[in-house]
Protein backbone atom coordinates (compact mmCIF):
# COMPACT_ATOMS: atom_id res chain seq x y z
CA UNK A 1 0.00 0.00 0.00
CA UNK A 2 1.62 3.22 -0.55
CA UNK A 3 2.03 5.76 2.10
CA UNK A 4 -0.68 8.04 3.23
CA UNK A 5 0.50 11.27 3.13
CA UNK A 6 -1.80 15.22 3.44
CA UNK A 7 1.50 17.51 3.29
CA UNK A 8 0.83 21.45 4.68
CA UNK A 9 4.99 22.48 4.60
CA UNK A 10 5.52 26.45 3.72
CA UNK A 11 7.40 26.73 0.60
CA UNK A 12 7.89 29.40 -1.76
CA UNK A 13 5.43 28.37 -4.62
CA UNK A 14 1.65 27.37 -4.07
CA UNK A 15 0.81 23.43 -5.00
CA UNK A 16 -2.22 21.59 -4.80
CA UNK A 17 -1.86 18.49 -6.14
CA UNK A 18 -3.91 15.20 -5.58
CA UNK A 19 -2.09 11.52 -6.61
CA UNK A 20 -3.92 8.25 -6.54
CA UNK A 21 -5.88 8.70 -3.67
CA UNK A 22 -8.43 6.19 -2.78
CA UNK A 23 -10.93 7.13 -0.04
CA UNK A 24 -13.72 4.99 1.62
CA UNK A 25 -16.25 4.56 4.42
CA UNK A 26 -16.95 1.17 5.44
CA UNK A 27 -17.93 -0.76 2.46
CA UNK A 28 -18.47 2.61 0.06
CA UNK A 29 -15.73 3.47 -1.83
CA UNK A 30 -16.18 7.27 -2.83
CA UNK A 31 -12.61 7.89 -4.83
CA UNK A 32 -10.49 5.45 -5.91
CA UNK A 33 -7.42 6.10 -7.40
CA UNK A 34 -8.13 10.27 -8.19
CA UNK A 35 -5.27 12.15 -9.45
CA UNK A 36 -5.39 15.72 -10.27
CA UNK A 37 -3.51 18.76 -10.13
CA UNK A 38 -4.94 22.56 -9.86
CA UNK A 39 -2.85 25.57 -10.63
CA UNK A 40 -2.42 28.60 -8.81
CA UNK A 41 -4.57 31.24 -9.21
CA UNK A 42 -7.38 28.75 -10.72
CA UNK A 43 -11.02 29.37 -9.95
CA UNK A 44 -12.29 25.98 -10.03
CA UNK A 45 -15.85 24.65 -9.46
CA UNK A 46 -16.41 20.95 -8.28
CA UNK A 47 -19.65 19.66 -9.44
CA UNK A 48 -21.45 15.81 -9.19
CA UNK A 49 -24.29 13.49 -8.27
CA UNK A 50 -25.35 14.27 -4.71
CA UNK A 51 -23.22 11.80 -3.00
CA UNK A 52 -20.70 11.74 -4.84
CA UNK A 53 -17.89 12.62 -2.87
CA UNK A 54 -18.08 16.39 -3.51
CA UNK A 55 -17.45 17.64 0.18
CA UNK A 56 -15.35 14.41 0.99
CA UNK A 57 -12.71 15.48 -1.76
CA UNK A 58 -12.96 19.10 -0.04
CA UNK A 59 -12.53 17.92 3.46
CA UNK A 60 -9.15 16.23 2.49
CA UNK A 61 -8.10 19.35 0.18
CA UNK A 62 -8.74 21.17 3.82
CA UNK A 63 -6.73 18.25 5.35
CA UNK A 64 -10.37 17.72 7.39
CA UNK A 65 -9.82 14.15 6.82
CA UNK A 66 -7.21 11.90 5.48
CA UNK A 67 -6.58 10.01 2.56
CA UNK A 68 -7.19 5.54 2.98
CA UNK A 69 -4.15 5.72 0.33
CA UNK A 70 -2.47 8.07 -1.90
CA UNK A 71 -1.32 11.76 -1.41
CA UNK A 72 -3.04 14.80 -0.82
CA UNK A 73 -0.51 17.94 -1.23
CA UNK A 74 -1.60 21.49 -0.12
CA UNK A 75 1.48 24.25 -0.14
CA UNK A 76 -0.08 27.68 0.02
CA UNK A 77 2.11 30.02 1.63
CA UNK A 78 -1.03 32.64 2.42
CA UNK A 79 -2.72 29.99 4.13
CA UNK A 80 -6.28 28.12 3.43
CA UNK A 81 -9.64 28.41 4.74
CA UNK A 82 -12.33 25.96 4.68
CA UNK A 83 -16.12 26.43 4.58
CA UNK A 84 -18.02 23.59 5.22
CA UNK A 85 -21.38 22.73 3.62
CA UNK A 86 -23.30 22.78 7.24
CA UNK A 87 -21.13 25.04 9.38
CA UNK A 88 -21.22 24.26 13.10
CA UNK A 89 -20.81 27.35 15.42
CA UNK A 90 -20.40 27.16 19.50
CA UNK A 91 -23.89 28.20 20.48
CA UNK A 92 -22.94 30.12 23.56
CA UNK A 93 -20.16 32.02 21.47
CA UNK A 94 -21.11 35.91 19.85
CA UNK A 95 -20.64 36.93 16.68
CA UNK A 96 -17.47 39.15 17.41
CA UNK A 97 -15.97 35.72 18.60
CA UNK A 98 -16.50 34.22 15.57
CA UNK A 99 -14.71 36.77 13.76
CA UNK A 100 -11.83 37.34 16.49
CA UNK A 101 -11.08 32.99 15.70
CA UNK A 102 -11.09 33.68 12.10
CA UNK A 103 -8.45 36.55 12.32
CA UNK A 104 -6.49 34.93 14.84
CA UNK A 105 -3.29 33.73 12.54
CA UNK A 106 -3.71 37.49 11.57
CA UNK A 107 -3.75 38.90 14.79
CA UNK A 108 -0.90 36.47 15.98
CA UNK A 109 1.46 37.91 13.59
CA UNK A 110 0.43 41.46 13.98
CA UNK A 111 1.28 40.72 17.90
CA UNK A 112 5.08 39.54 16.32
CA UNK A 113 5.15 42.90 14.32
CA UNK A 114 4.18 45.02 17.50
CA UNK A 115 7.08 43.15 19.74
CA UNK A 116 9.43 43.20 17.40
CA UNK A 117 8.88 47.30 16.54
CA UNK A 118 9.33 47.88 20.18
CA UNK A 119 13.04 45.94 20.33
CA UNK A 120 13.89 47.75 16.40
CA UNK A 121 16.64 50.49 17.85
CA UNK A 122 18.58 47.65 19.38
CA UNK A 123 17.32 44.73 17.34
CA UNK A 124 20.35 42.15 15.55
CA UNK A 125 20.63 41.47 11.85
CA UNK A 126 18.38 38.19 12.55
CA UNK A 127 16.09 40.35 14.56
CA UNK A 128 15.66 42.68 11.71
CA UNK A 129 15.55 40.08 8.98
CA UNK A 130 12.32 38.08 11.09
CA UNK A 131 11.16 41.64 11.51
CA UNK A 132 10.98 41.75 7.41
CA UNK A 133 9.83 38.32 7.53
CA UNK A 134 6.84 39.42 9.63
CA UNK A 135 5.80 42.56 7.86
CA UNK A 136 6.05 40.26 4.37
CA UNK A 137 3.56 37.99 5.99
CA UNK A 138 0.89 40.44 7.14
CA UNK A 139 1.34 42.88 4.11
CA UNK A 140 0.77 39.65 1.87
CA UNK A 141 -2.38 38.78 3.78
CA UNK A 142 -3.79 42.12 3.62
CA UNK A 143 -3.60 42.95 7.23
CA UNK A 144 -3.77 46.32 7.36
CA UNK A 145 -7.42 46.14 5.83
CA UNK A 146 -8.35 43.44 8.19
CA UNK A 147 -11.01 45.19 10.31
CA UNK A 148 -11.99 47.05 6.48
CA UNK A 149 -12.87 43.65 5.23
CA UNK A 150 -14.94 42.04 8.43
CA UNK A 151 -17.00 45.20 7.86
CA UNK A 152 -17.53 45.06 4.04
CA UNK A 153 -17.87 40.98 4.20
CA UNK A 154 -20.75 41.77 6.95
CA UNK A 155 -22.28 44.20 4.28
CA UNK A 156 -21.95 42.10 1.52
CA UNK A 157 -23.54 39.02 2.89
CA UNK A 158 -26.61 40.76 4.16
CA UNK A 159 -25.22 40.65 7.83
CA UNK A 160 -25.66 44.26 9.16
CA UNK A 161 -28.29 43.64 11.43
CA UNK A 162 -26.61 41.23 13.08
CA UNK A 163 -24.76 43.08 15.61
CA UNK A 164 -21.35 41.46 17.10
CA UNK A 165 -22.58 40.76 20.79
CA UNK A 166 -25.12 38.45 19.11
CA UNK A 167 -24.90 35.06 20.58
CA UNK A 168 -24.28 32.35 17.67
CA UNK A 169 -26.82 30.16 19.13
CA UNK A 170 -29.42 32.61 18.68
CA UNK A 171 -28.96 32.72 14.90
CA UNK A 172 -31.29 31.61 12.64
CA UNK A 173 -29.85 28.70 9.78
CA UNK A 174 -28.94 31.01 6.95
CA UNK A 175 -27.78 33.84 9.45
CA UNK A 176 -25.29 31.36 10.79
CA UNK A 177 -24.13 30.26 6.94
CA UNK A 178 -23.64 33.49 6.15
CA UNK A 179 -21.22 34.10 9.12
CA UNK A 180 -19.45 31.52 8.22
CA UNK A 181 -18.37 32.28 4.94
CA UNK A 182 -18.02 35.90 6.02
CA UNK A 183 -15.15 34.39 8.64
CA UNK A 184 -13.43 32.44 5.98
CA UNK A 185 -13.26 35.41 3.51
CA UNK A 186 -11.87 37.95 6.14
CA UNK A 187 -9.33 36.01 6.96
CA UNK A 188 -8.00 36.16 3.18
CA UNK A 189 -6.67 33.14 2.70
CA UNK A 190 -4.24 32.37 -0.44
CA UNK A 191 -6.37 29.10 -1.50
CA UNK A 192 -9.92 29.24 -0.52
CA UNK A 193 -12.18 25.90 -0.06
CA UNK A 194 -15.98 26.65 -0.37
CA UNK A 195 -18.65 24.44 0.10
CA UNK A 196 -22.14 25.45 -1.30
CA UNK A 197 -21.36 29.15 -0.67
CA UNK A 198 -23.97 30.36 -2.52
CA UNK A 199 -26.92 28.07 -0.45
CA UNK A 200 -28.87 30.88 1.62
CA UNK A 201 -27.48 34.38 0.00
CA UNK A 202 -30.15 36.61 -1.79
CA UNK A 203 -29.07 38.37 -5.40
CA UNK A 204 -26.98 41.30 -3.91
CA UNK A 205 -25.15 38.57 -1.37
CA UNK A 206 -24.51 35.90 -4.52
CA UNK A 207 -23.14 39.17 -6.97
CA UNK A 208 -21.23 40.24 -3.96
CA UNK A 209 -19.34 37.11 -3.49
CA UNK A 210 -18.98 36.16 -7.34
CA UNK A 211 -17.04 39.93 -7.58
CA UNK A 212 -14.78 38.98 -4.04
CA UNK A 213 -14.14 35.60 -5.86
CA UNK A 214 -13.52 37.17 -9.26
CA UNK A 215 -10.81 39.59 -7.37
CA UNK A 216 -9.08 36.93 -5.37
CA UNK A 217 -5.38 37.26 -5.76
CA UNK A 218 -5.18 33.52 -4.97
CA UNK A 219 -6.78 30.06 -5.73
CA UNK A 220 -10.70 28.93 -5.51
CA UNK A 221 -12.09 25.24 -5.20
CA UNK A 222 -15.71 25.55 -5.12
CA UNK A 223 -18.51 22.43 -4.58
CA UNK A 224 -21.45 24.03 -6.08
CA UNK A 225 -25.10 23.22 -7.88
CA UNK A 226 -25.45 26.95 -8.56
CA UNK A 227 -24.88 27.48 -12.95
CA UNK A 228 -25.14 30.89 -13.19
CA UNK A 229 -22.74 31.28 -10.31
CA UNK A 230 -20.20 27.99 -12.15
CA UNK A 231 -20.54 30.60 -15.58
CA UNK A 232 -19.23 33.53 -13.34
CA UNK A 233 -16.30 32.73 -11.40
CA UNK A 234 -15.31 29.01 -12.73
CA UNK A 235 -12.17 28.64 -14.93
CA UNK A 236 -11.83 25.03 -14.44
CA UNK A 237 -14.21 22.16 -13.38
CA UNK A 238 -13.67 19.01 -11.89
CA UNK A 239 -16.37 16.84 -11.78
CA UNK A 240 -17.11 13.71 -9.59
CA UNK A 241 -18.17 10.78 -11.17
CA UNK A 242 -20.05 8.16 -9.09
CA UNK A 243 -20.04 5.85 -10.98
CA UNK A 244 -15.96 5.51 -11.90
CA UNK A 245 -15.36 6.78 -8.45
CA UNK A 246 -13.04 9.02 -10.35
CA UNK A 247 -12.18 13.38 -11.36
CA UNK A 248 -12.25 14.69 -14.52
CA UNK A 249 -11.00 17.56 -15.21
CA UNK A 250 -12.16 20.29 -17.94
CA UNK A 251 -10.48 23.68 -18.75
CA UNK A 252 -12.58 26.33 -20.23
CA UNK A 253 -15.34 26.71 -17.70
CA UNK A 254 -18.64 25.77 -17.98
CA UNK A 255 -18.54 26.11 -21.62
CA UNK A 256 -15.31 23.94 -21.96
CA UNK A 257 -16.80 21.45 -19.64
CA UNK A 258 -20.29 21.05 -21.16
CA UNK A 259 -18.72 20.33 -24.87
CA UNK A 260 -16.29 17.83 -23.87
CA UNK A 261 -19.09 16.10 -21.71
CA UNK A 262 -21.24 16.23 -24.53
CA UNK A 263 -18.28 14.68 -26.99
CA UNK A 264 -17.35 12.19 -24.56
CA UNK A 265 -21.05 10.74 -24.08
CA UNK A 266 -21.47 10.50 -27.94
CA UNK A 267 -17.80 8.78 -28.50
CA UNK A 268 -19.41 6.41 -25.03
CA UNK A 269 -22.30 5.75 -27.19
CA UNK A 270 -20.91 5.12 -30.76
CA UNK A 271 -18.34 2.59 -29.01
CA UNK A 272 -21.12 0.92 -27.20
CA UNK A 273 -23.30 0.72 -30.46
CA UNK A 274 -20.38 -0.89 -32.27
CA UNK A 275 -19.57 -3.20 -29.85
CA UNK A 276 -23.39 -4.23 -30.04
CA UNK A 277 -23.33 -4.46 -33.92
CA UNK A 278 -19.83 -6.44 -33.42
CA UNK A 279 -21.74 -8.87 -31.31
CA UNK A 280 -24.57 -9.10 -33.88
CA UNK A 281 -22.64 -9.72 -36.85
CA UNK A 282 -20.60 -12.63 -34.94
CA UNK A 283 -23.73 -14.06 -34.05
CA UNK A 284 -25.00 -14.47 -37.70
CA UNK A 285 -21.53 -15.28 -39.23
CA UNK A 286 -21.88 -18.42 -36.03
CA UNK A 287 -25.79 -19.15 -36.67
CA UNK A 288 -24.64 -19.27 -40.64
CA UNK A 289 -21.14 -21.59 -40.36
CA UNK A 290 -23.35 -24.13 -37.63
CA UNK A 291 -26.00 -24.44 -40.41
CA UNK A 292 -23.86 -25.27 -43.23
CA UNK A 293 -21.81 -27.81 -40.76
CA UNK A 294 -24.92 -29.57 -39.82
CA UNK A 295 -26.02 -30.10 -43.63
CA UNK A 296 -21.80 -31.44 -44.24
CA UNK A 297 -22.65 -34.86 -46.51
CA UNK A 298 -25.96 -34.71 -47.78
CA UNK A 299 -24.59 -32.27 -50.92
CA UNK A 300 -22.63 -34.45 -53.56
CA UNK A 301 -21.40 -30.83 -54.62
CA UNK A 302 -19.09 -31.50 -51.48
CA UNK A 303 -16.95 -34.71 -52.90
CA UNK A 304 -16.55 -37.97 -51.22
CA UNK A 305 -14.44 -39.48 -48.93
CA UNK A 306 -11.33 -37.57 -47.45
CA UNK A 307 -12.54 -34.87 -49.49
CA UNK A 308 -15.76 -34.85 -47.75
CA UNK A 309 -14.01 -35.17 -44.30
CA UNK A 310 -11.84 -31.73 -45.21
CA UNK A 311 -14.89 -29.88 -45.71
CA UNK A 312 -16.24 -30.80 -42.60
CA UNK A 313 -12.51 -30.06 -40.98
CA UNK A 314 -12.87 -26.45 -42.28
CA UNK A 315 -16.42 -25.66 -41.58
CA UNK A 316 -15.40 -26.73 -38.03
CA UNK A 317 -12.39 -24.65 -37.64
CA UNK A 318 -14.48 -21.89 -39.30
CA UNK A 319 -17.02 -22.25 -36.52
CA UNK A 320 -14.59 -22.91 -33.60
CA UNK A 321 -13.23 -19.42 -34.76
CA UNK A 322 -16.25 -17.64 -34.72
CA UNK A 323 -17.46 -19.24 -31.38
CA UNK A 324 -14.05 -17.82 -29.93
CA UNK A 325 -14.53 -14.12 -31.69
CA UNK A 326 -17.86 -13.66 -29.66
CA UNK A 327 -16.94 -15.06 -26.53
CA UNK A 328 -14.08 -12.52 -26.82
CA UNK A 329 -16.51 -9.47 -26.99
CA UNK A 330 -18.82 -10.99 -24.11
CA UNK A 331 -15.86 -11.03 -22.39
CA UNK A 332 -14.94 -7.74 -22.83
CA UNK A 333 -18.56 -5.60 -23.48
CA UNK A 334 -18.36 -1.92 -24.21
CA UNK A 335 -21.03 -0.40 -21.64
CA UNK A 336 -23.46 2.06 -22.61
CA UNK A 337 -22.99 5.27 -20.83
CA UNK A 338 -24.46 5.58 -17.87
CA UNK A 339 -27.45 6.97 -17.27
CA UNK A 340 -28.46 9.48 -14.41
CA UNK A 341 -30.41 9.59 -11.72
CA UNK A 342 -33.87 11.38 -12.68
CA UNK A 343 -36.36 12.20 -10.72
CA UNK A 344 -39.89 11.43 -12.08
CA UNK A 345 -42.32 11.15 -9.05
CA UNK A 346 -45.56 13.77 -9.42
CA UNK A 347 -46.65 14.99 -6.29
CA UNK A 348 -50.28 14.59 -5.60
CA UNK A 349 -52.87 15.73 -3.48
CA UNK A 350 -54.88 15.22 -0.98
CA UNK A 351 -58.49 16.16 -1.89
CA UNK A 352 -58.54 15.13 -5.58
CA UNK A 353 -60.43 17.63 -8.05
CA UNK A 354 -61.36 20.26 -6.45
CA UNK A 355 -64.11 22.64 -7.45
CA UNK A 356 -64.04 25.98 -9.14
CA UNK A 357 -65.88 27.36 -6.18
CA UNK A 358 -63.63 25.48 -3.74
CA UNK A 359 -62.13 27.08 -0.29
CA UNK A 360 -59.14 28.68 0.18
CA UNK A 361 -56.69 26.38 0.61
CA UNK A 362 -54.77 28.44 3.55
CA UNK A 363 -55.69 32.09 5.36
CA UNK A 364 -53.51 34.57 7.01
CA UNK A 365 -54.73 37.42 8.63
CA UNK A 366 -52.99 40.48 10.51
CA UNK A 367 -49.97 38.07 11.49
CA UNK A 368 -47.25 39.25 13.68
CA UNK A 369 -44.24 36.62 14.56
CA UNK A 370 -42.06 39.23 16.65
CA UNK A 371 -39.89 41.57 14.89
CA UNK A 372 -39.49 38.87 12.03
CA UNK A 373 -43.35 39.04 10.29
CA UNK A 374 -45.48 42.11 10.27
CA UNK A 375 -47.95 41.10 7.47
CA UNK A 376 -50.67 43.80 7.33
CA UNK A 377 -54.35 42.50 5.84
CA UNK A 378 -54.90 39.11 4.59
CA UNK A 379 -52.94 36.50 2.66
CA UNK A 380 -55.01 34.06 0.88
CA UNK A 381 -53.83 30.66 -1.01
CA UNK A 382 -56.30 29.48 -3.74
CA UNK A 383 -56.17 25.92 -4.96
CA UNK A 384 -53.93 25.89 -7.67
CA UNK A 385 -52.34 29.09 -6.85
CA UNK A 386 -48.80 29.46 -8.03
CA UNK A 387 -46.56 31.98 -5.28
CA UNK A 388 -43.05 32.90 -5.02
CA UNK A 389 -41.79 34.81 -1.89
CA UNK A 390 -39.25 37.10 -2.73
CA UNK A 391 -36.81 39.54 -0.58
CA UNK A 392 -33.28 40.15 0.97
CA UNK A 393 -31.87 37.96 3.94
CA UNK A 394 -33.93 38.81 6.92
CA UNK A 395 -37.10 40.28 4.78
CA UNK A 396 -39.15 37.21 6.87
CA UNK A 397 -39.79 35.16 4.09
CA UNK A 398 -39.17 31.63 6.03
CA UNK A 399 -40.84 32.78 9.16
CA UNK A 400 -43.62 33.29 6.73
CA UNK A 401 -43.72 29.67 5.08
CA UNK A 402 -43.23 28.32 8.41
CA UNK A 403 -46.45 30.08 9.80
CA UNK A 404 -48.11 28.74 6.24
CA UNK A 405 -46.79 25.46 6.69
CA UNK A 406 -47.89 25.08 10.50
CA UNK A 407 -44.58 24.63 11.94
CA UNK A 408 -44.64 28.09 13.73
CA UNK A 409 -47.68 29.60 15.51
CA UNK A 410 -47.88 33.79 15.13
CA UNK A 411 -47.70 35.57 17.93
CA UNK A 412 -51.07 37.76 16.82
CA UNK A 413 -53.61 37.52 14.22
CA UNK A 414 -55.11 34.44 12.57
CA UNK A 415 -54.29 31.06 10.62
CA UNK A 416 -56.88 28.88 8.57
CA UNK A 417 -55.34 26.00 7.12
CA UNK A 418 -57.75 23.48 6.13
CA UNK A 419 -55.98 21.71 3.26
CA UNK A 420 -53.29 19.50 3.58
CA UNK A 421 -50.05 20.83 3.59
CA UNK A 422 -46.61 19.43 2.04
CA UNK A 423 -43.58 21.35 3.86
CA UNK A 424 -39.84 21.22 2.74
CA UNK A 425 -38.22 23.50 5.23
CA UNK A 426 -34.88 25.63 4.61
CA UNK A 427 -32.81 23.61 7.33
CA UNK A 428 -31.29 19.92 7.37
CA UNK A 429 -32.21 18.25 10.20
CA UNK A 430 -29.47 18.88 13.30
CA UNK A 431 -30.46 15.49 14.69
CA UNK A 432 -29.96 12.26 11.98
CA UNK A 433 -30.44 9.52 13.96
CA UNK A 434 -28.89 6.49 12.72
CA UNK A 435 -31.58 4.43 11.00
CA UNK A 436 -30.37 3.44 7.19
CA UNK A 437 -32.09 5.34 4.66
CA UNK A 438 -34.90 2.74 3.69
CA UNK A 439 -35.96 2.79 7.15
CA UNK A 440 -36.07 6.84 7.92
CA UNK A 441 -37.63 7.03 4.95
CA UNK A 442 -40.46 3.88 5.89
CA UNK A 443 -40.75 5.34 9.31
CA UNK A 444 -44.61 5.67 10.27
CA UNK A 445 -45.63 4.43 7.18
CA UNK A 446 -47.58 1.73 7.31
CA UNK A 447 -46.78 -1.46 5.00
CA UNK A 448 -43.99 -4.05 4.49
CA UNK A 449 -40.01 -2.37 3.90
CA UNK A 450 -40.06 -3.67 0.41
CA UNK A 451 -43.15 -2.03 -0.24
CA UNK A 452 -41.16 1.25 0.45
CA UNK A 453 -38.13 0.22 -1.10
CA UNK A 454 -39.44 0.20 -4.61
CA UNK A 455 -41.54 3.30 -3.79
CA UNK A 456 -39.01 4.72 -2.87
CA UNK A 457 -36.28 3.57 -5.91
CA UNK A 458 -38.81 4.64 -8.45
CA UNK A 459 -38.42 8.14 -7.61
CA UNK A 460 -34.86 8.10 -9.30
CA UNK A 461 -33.55 10.39 -6.35
CA UNK A 462 -31.51 7.55 -4.80
CA UNK A 463 -29.43 4.41 -5.72
CA UNK A 464 -29.91 1.01 -4.59
CA UNK A 465 -26.86 0.70 -3.06
CA UNK A 466 -28.00 3.89 -1.05
CA UNK A 467 -30.81 2.23 0.69
CA UNK A 468 -28.46 0.28 3.41
CA UNK A 469 -26.34 3.59 4.05
CA UNK A 470 -26.81 5.46 7.81
CA UNK A 471 -28.69 8.75 7.03
CA UNK A 472 -26.37 10.26 9.31
CA UNK A 473 -23.24 9.08 6.71
CA UNK A 474 -25.37 10.59 3.85
CA UNK A 475 -24.08 13.72 2.00
CA UNK A 476 -26.47 17.11 2.52
CA UNK A 477 -27.43 16.64 -0.81
CA UNK A 478 -28.48 13.05 -0.32
CA UNK A 479 -30.26 13.90 3.02
CA UNK A 480 -32.52 16.98 0.92
CA UNK A 481 -32.77 14.02 -1.26
CA UNK A 482 -34.79 12.24 1.43
CA UNK A 483 -37.16 15.59 2.55
CA UNK A 484 -37.98 15.86 -1.43
CA UNK A 485 -38.41 11.87 -1.01
CA UNK A 486 -41.04 12.17 2.09
CA UNK A 487 -42.54 15.26 0.53
CA UNK A 488 -43.73 13.99 -3.01
CA UNK A 489 -45.34 10.34 -1.91
CA UNK A 490 -47.57 12.18 0.86
CA UNK A 491 -50.49 13.37 -0.96
CA UNK A 492 -50.67 17.89 -0.19
CA UNK A 493 -53.21 20.56 -1.77
CA UNK A 494 -50.44 22.75 -0.95
CA UNK A 495 -46.43 22.64 -1.15
CA UNK A 496 -44.55 24.97 0.92
CA UNK A 497 -41.28 25.16 -0.10
CA UNK A 498 -38.17 26.71 1.53
CA UNK A 499 -35.08 26.95 -0.87
CA UNK A 500 -36.22 23.64 -2.55
CA UNK A 501 -33.02 23.86 -4.85
CA UNK A 502 -30.76 23.85 -1.81
CA UNK A 503 -27.39 20.93 -2.02
CA UNK A 504 -29.42 19.33 -4.90
CA UNK A 505 -27.29 18.70 -8.32
CA UNK A 506 -28.41 20.81 -11.26
CA UNK A 507 -30.43 17.64 -13.34
CA UNK A 508 -32.74 17.30 -10.28
CA UNK A 509 -33.45 20.79 -10.12
CA UNK A 510 -34.73 20.59 -13.55
CA UNK A 511 -36.70 17.77 -12.85
CA UNK A 512 -38.18 19.17 -9.91
CA UNK A 513 -39.44 22.06 -11.90
CA UNK A 514 -40.57 19.24 -14.27
CA UNK A 515 -43.03 17.76 -11.46
CA UNK A 516 -44.17 20.33 -9.88
CA UNK A 517 -44.89 22.46 -13.40
CA UNK A 518 -47.63 19.24 -13.80
CA UNK A 519 -48.90 19.24 -9.54
CA UNK A 520 -52.35 19.93 -9.61
CA UNK A 521 -52.06 21.73 -6.19
CA UNK A 522 -51.18 25.00 -4.88
CA UNK A 523 -46.73 26.28 -4.44
CA UNK A 524 -46.07 28.61 -2.44
CA UNK A 525 -41.71 28.89 -2.55
CA UNK A 526 -38.96 30.71 -1.58
CA UNK A 527 -35.57 30.17 -3.39
CA UNK A 528 -32.60 32.51 -3.95
CA UNK A 529 -31.91 30.48 -7.17
CA UNK A 530 -31.70 32.61 -9.85
CA UNK A 531 -32.56 30.40 -12.62
CA UNK A 532 -35.45 28.53 -10.59
CA UNK A 533 -36.81 32.03 -9.95
CA UNK A 534 -36.53 32.97 -13.46
CA UNK A 535 -38.81 29.81 -14.23
CA UNK A 536 -41.23 29.97 -11.68
CA UNK A 537 -44.42 30.83 -13.41
CA UNK A 538 -47.13 32.76 -10.57
CA UNK A 539 -47.42 35.74 -8.67
CA UNK A 540 -44.54 37.27 -6.60
CA UNK A 541 -45.05 38.69 -3.34
CA UNK A 542 -41.96 40.98 -2.11
CA UNK A 543 -41.54 41.14 1.59
CA UNK A 544 -38.85 43.90 3.40
CA UNK A 545 -38.11 43.69 7.23
CA UNK A 546 -41.20 41.17 7.77
CA UNK A 547 -43.72 43.89 5.95
CA UNK A 548 -45.48 43.62 2.21
CA UNK A 549 -43.74 45.87 -0.20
Amino acid sequence: MRERAHTLAPALAAQLSVKDVTKSYGPRTLLDQVSFTVRPGERVAVIGENGAGKSTLLRLLAGAETPDDGEVTVVFPGGSGHLTQTPVLEPDRTVQDAVDHALAPLRAVERGLRAAEERLGEASEAELAAYGDLLTAYEQRDGYRADARVDAAMHGLGLTGVTRDRLLGSLSGGEQSRLALACVLVADPELLLLDEPTNHLDAAAVHWLEERLRAHRGTVVAVTHDRPFIERIATTILEVDRDTRSVHRYGDGWDGYRAAKAAARRRAEQAHTEWLDEVARTEELLEAAGRRLSTTGGDPRQGFGKHRRSHAAKLGGQVRAVRERLARLRRAPVPAPPEPLRFTAAPATAGGDRPPAAPALAELEEVTVGERLRLDGRLTIEPGQRLLVTGENGAGKSTLLRVLAGDLEPDTGSVRRPAAVGHLPQELPVRTGRLPLLAAFAARRPGPLEEHRDTLLSLGLFHEEDLAVPVAALSAGQQRRLQIARLVTRPADLLVLDEPTNHVALDLVEDLETALAAYPGAVVAVSHDRGFRARFPGERLRLRDGRRV
